[in-house]
């Protein structure tokens, strides 16, 4: 059994280039039309239009009592559409992705449209105030201004968002097919289910579903901030690491992370280096006075030798002297 594979996922290098959208004519002509569109779907609620009208319709025709059988499923499906559950399951995601690839670029566009969500939508729903179809008082009615929170639908806007980022930081472009495809289908299904249940009319679900792929479509115009931000995070890192007296080597791309080296801080340096200096010189002065002393003292004269019996180093050549034998 391998274990490689899991000793190099802290490994893996970020791709050679990342591509980042811009926000070229044909996503900045996209991005006028869907305007046009959400304008022209709340002029068409505030003067209380056809859209109104058919908003009445499919809510007396009840559709939470037409296909009793669906009911149980599409209770647990639209939790796809709310936002802390989704918010969580792709924040996991993308910081995942951001340990792998050494970028913080993932989480930082999910917070930026996080923002833009909540700013965006929550404003509009504020403002005009529309009230439910449960809490109706009056046929025909666009019910606003009456203290709601409903118009547009923050469930089909958050679905369209939170899915729709996985095909915006898709790396491939099969991936952002696949993708797109799949973000489209949850967010489509949550607005239907949204009106099919009954909470939303069905114009909160259009104007949701325009007010998420707004956010989509103007994220490129956030880039440039994005990368200011995510620069700014690793120079405050590095500030920190130093502080704490660690500093890290420069890796290449396909390298592994970074490895942290110790140092010394500054006084200590400078204290280990005078007290270097100081030996030196101390080594120095001592030889010095020992070859003075030496040089100054008269060295002693020897008057007498002693005799010493002479020992016959180990090894001689010397035969040794035979012993007289006795006996037969």
């Amino acid at each position: 059994m391998r274990t490689d594979i899991f000793a190099r996922l802290d490994r893996e290098p970020e791709p050679p280039k990342i591509e980042i959208p811009r926000m070229s004519r044909t996503r900045a002509t996209l991005f006028g039309g869907t305007l046009a569109f959400y304008l022209a779907t709340v002029v068409a609620v505030l003067a209380s239009s056809w859209l109104v009208t058919l908003d009445w319709k499919i809510m007396l025709f009840r559709p939470y009592q037409q296909w009793q059988q669906l009911h149980a499923f599409l209770d647990y499906f639209v939790v796809l559409g709310q936002r802390g559950p989704t918010a969580v399951m792709i924040a996991a995601w993308l910081g995942w992705r951001s340990w792998r690839q050494h970028t913080l670029r993932p989480l930082l566009v999910l917070g930026a449209s996080l923002l833009l969500l909540n700013v965006t939508v929550g404003a509009v729903k504020l403002g005009l105030g529309r009230l439910g179809p449960h809490y109706a008082t009056q046929i025909g009615s666009a019910e606003l201004f009456a203290g709601g929170d409903i118009f547009p639908s923050g469930h089909t806007a958050n679905a369209v968002v939170t899915w729709g980022i996985l095909a915006y930081l898709a790396t491939t472009p099969r991936a952002r097919r696949y993708l797109s495809i799949g973000s489209s289908v949850v967010a489509l299904g949550v607005g239907a289910t949204t009106v099919y249940l009954g909470t939303h009319w069905l114009s909160d679900v259009l104007l949701g579903w325009v007010a998420g792929l707004l956010i989509l479509l103007a994220l490129p115009w956030f880039e440039p901030t994005i990368g200011r931000t995510e620069a700014a995070v690793f120079a405050l890192r590095e500030r920190w690491r130093a502080s704490r007296g660690t500093v890290s080597e420069p890796v290449p791309a396909d390298g592994p992370w970074p490895v942290i080296v110790p140092q010394l801080p500054a006084q200590e340096d400078e204290d280990a280096g005078r007290s270097k200096v100081a030996t030196a010189h101390s080594g120095r002065g001592a030889a010095g006075r020992n070859s003075t002393a030496q040089l100054t003292q008269p060295r002693p004269h020897a008057t007498t030798r002693s005799e010493r019996t002479p020992i016959t180093p180990a090894g001689s050549r010397r035969p040794p002297r035979s012993r007289p034998m006795t006996g037969g």
